[in-house]
């Protein structure tokens, strides 16, 4: 993998989620050691500092798209760091905050690549529209937006719509048992998207890693989205939303991330859905700071075996 001028961008927002926690989550990462642990792996990296994001708050019962004009305010705000980030010649690491930033994250590449393509590892499709949901949560409804299978601002954000389309989109990690965001029929209708669900990820991950790669393969510019909900609860009680026992391990998590870290193309990366009160001792933490650390600075030290956090 090249060498990476990293900048790291915090996006405090849970405005898109079920319930508010994962806005602390660029504030604990950064509180944790993250930037100090990119460093450590080799990277050149400037903190530049927060989005203006927002805390969850509940909408109207009926919403059937949850506080759309904050979670549009929020993401063009990333939007226009990302596109600032990689003007200065840096690759922004987006730190969620909940995964309808990606939205903007891609918005904003797109402003300088707009045929950029999208790797997104998640445990959930994110399938749901308004028109399908039963919980009006928009971060259940980020790739449906993203393909235009809904129509609003949020899905109206970069420079044309939809703002992908299939051969530049590949899902990678899902839930094919989530009734909210995974829907067999709109997949099944698009046999030019690439996907791995969560259980073809736990049986080959080396071989899903190269699929989604060469999926993309064609793409000057990439985007990759990682929720940590793609991994077993179990494993790592840290996601927003978790998944127990259809995620993947810690250690299959860190075999695919460098490996989607390495891709030449890669231009930005958003990390999202961490929520830091779910595991107040901080070690679990620091084993995902570790895992992104190493991914983003090649897999130095992705052996999948981690160590402690360090003394404060």
């Amino acid at each position: 993998m090249p060498d990476r001028r990293v900048a790291v961008i915090g996006v405090p927002t849970s405005a898109g989620s079920h319930h508010a926690g994962q806005d602390r989550a660029p504030a604990a990462l950064r509180a944790a050691g993250f930037v100090g642990r990119l460093r450590e792996a080799g990277l050149d990296v400037t903190d530049l500092g927060d989005v203006p994001g927002v805390v969850f708050t509940p909408d109207a019962a009926d919403a059937t798209a949850r506080h759309l004009a904050t979670v549009v305010r929020v993401a063009s705000g990333v939007a226009n760091a990302v596109a600032a980030a990689l003007a200065g010649g840096r690759l922004p690491v987006v730190l969620g905050g909940d995964c309808t930033i990606t939205l903007g994250a891609l918005a904003g590449l797109q402003r300088h690549d707009p045929g950029a393509a999208l790797i997104y590892f998640d445990g959930d499709a994110d399938l749901g529209t308004p028109q399908t949901t039963s919980s009006g949560v928009l971060d259940a409804m980020g790739i449906a937006h993203l393909l235009g299978l809904a129509d609003n601002p949020l899905s109206r954000l970069g420079p044309s719509w939809p703002m992908l389309t299939d051969d530049r989109l590949v899902l990678v990690g899902y839930d094919e048992t989530d009734p909210e965001t995974y829907q067999a029929g709109v997949l099944e209708a698009r046999p030019g998207l690439t996907r791995f669900a969560d259980r073809e990820v736990r049986a080959d991950p080396a071989g899903c890693a190269a699929g989604a790669l060469a999926a993309v393969a064609a793409a000057g510019s990439l985007l990759l989205h990682f929720d940590v909900d793609a991994v077993d609860g179990r494993d790592l009680p840290l996601a927003n939303f978790p998944h127990y026992g259809t995620g993947i391990p810690l250690r299959t998590a860190s075999e695919l991330l460098t490996a989607f870290c390495r891709a030449p193309a890669l231009r930005a990366v958003v990390l999202t859905e961490v929520n830091p009160s779910y595991e107040p001792t901080g070690a679990t933490l620091w084993r995902y700071i570790q895992v992104v650390a190493d991914a983003l600075g090649g897999g130095v030290a992705g052996t999948g075996e981690f160590g402690s956090p360090p003394a404060s």
